[in-house]
């Protein structure tokens, strides 16, 4: 019973294991930079939080550079959307109406989207982000910036690295699925042969006789 309630144990342990690995984790990628005529494109900006069960308050700013100077730096720039205190608002201008929220619930993912992409959205936009975090006696706050080089293409491109990517995401997923079905089925034999050894145990002990039980055979000395 002993052996069984441990195996029983390894197997609970092993599948809260597998759900912690599905569970999201924040992953700071590079963003995607080709955007297809006439469709949608997520301009991804992702600002992971090294400790989450810290509170905190988080403001974002999307811009569009109007100009840069010869070194790449931002001379000019058009603020086309943000999120301030809990919820995203457009700003007026030529990309009102056409930008949308497309961020996490836990504000680990601040990106937007644009729909209805044309030629005229080609160029540089920058997420500003600025974190306040709540502690008992202070409040620091934390700003960062990432600019996101967006060129429009007629037709989509294939993006070999991505293919490569996916696959090898599902190869590993198909593997690790595999091996917690054969550690399951290890555990299930495992627990049916020690069952099957104490029932045995059980039946040869009562097909002692009841006075070979009482007086067990000494054993033979020379």
């Amino acid at each position: 019973m002993e052996t069984q309630t441990r195996v029983l144990l390894q197997t609970l342990v092993l599948l809260s294991f597998f759900v912690h690995l599905s569970q999201s984790v924040c992953v700071d990628g590079a963003p995607e930079t080709e955007a297809v005529l006439g469709e949608q494109m997520k301009l991804t900006c992702i600002f992971c939080m090294k400790r989450e069960e810290v509170k905190a308050t988080t403001h974002v700013n999307w811009y569009y550079v109007l100009a840069k100077d010869e070194n790449g730096k931002t001379l000019d720039r058009e603020h086309i959307f943000q999120y301030k205190d809990g919820h995203p608002e457009e700003v007026d201008g030529p990309w009102m109406g056409r930008l949308v929220w497309n961020g996490s619930q836990d504000l680990q993912d601040l990106s937007i989207r644009i729909l209805n992409v044309t030629y005229n959205d080609s160029g540089t936009y920058e997420c500003k982000v600025t974190r306040k975090f709540m502690f008992d006696y202070f409040t620091p706050s934390f700003s960062d910036m990432k600019a996101i080089e967006l060129r429009v293409r007629e037709k989509a491109t294939k993006n070999q690295t991505a293919l490569y990517s996916e696959i090898m995401m599902y190869v590993l997923l198909v593997f690790l699925t595999f091996w917690l079905l054969v550690e399951m089925v290890y555990c299930y034999r495992k627990i049916s042969k020690s069952d099957e050894q104490a029932q045995d145990a059980a039946t040869n002990y009562l097909a002692i006789p009841s006075e070979q039980k009482d007086n067990p055979t000494a054993p033979v000395t020379e």
